[in-house]
């Protein structure tokens, strides 16, 4: 299978790779496997996969769960050692094109009050909405990655 075709079926084709990029085997090694699990685990125990309850949690506390993926992201790609390249490839883009515009957004608005704001607090939660259905399906991906069944849908909304 070629990575375009596995991003096609995930639905994940807004994501911006060069060409030939695309045309390459998708083929993940048992390194991507494991880092694919490491990460899995920790995007499914997290606000970045699971619903934030109006009444419940705190915005201060969610953006910094999610930006804490940055840090997770490159230990998981450290720890694996650089023959998890078909991991890395995926999660780097899902880091930088996904997560880092919210985190960069949210992260000056926070620096500056916003969530002080009620009607800012809505956008934020509204927008980390937006990123969590981008997150679930990158964490299914990496489920499959990873070669486990996957639990994204396991609980209730």
């Amino acid at each position: 299978m070629k990575w375009q075709k596995w991003l096609e079926n995930w639905d994940m084709t807004s994501l911006k790779i060069k060409t030939p990029f695309l045309e390459m085997d998708w083929a993940p090694k048992d390194e991507d496997k494991e880092a694919a699990w490491e990460l899995y685990i920790e995007l499914l125990t997290r606000v970045s996969t699971q619903h934030l309850n109006v009444e419940h949690g705190d915005e201060k506390a969610a953006l910094k769960s999610i930006f804490s993926i940055f840090d997770l992201t490159r230990n998981v790609i450290k720890s694996n050692g650089r023959h998890c390249i078909q991991f890395t490839k995926i999660a780097i883009v899902v880091l930088n094109q996904k997560i880092r515009p919210f985190t960069a957004k949210w992260h000056r608005l926070s620096n500056n009050g916003a969530f002080d704001d009620s009607d800012l607090c809505i956008e934020f939660r509204n927008e980390l909405e937006q990123l969590q259905s981008v997150l679930r399906v990158y964490t299914k991906m990496l489920a499959e990655m990873a070669s486990v069944e996957d639990l994204t849908e396991l609980e209730n909304s």
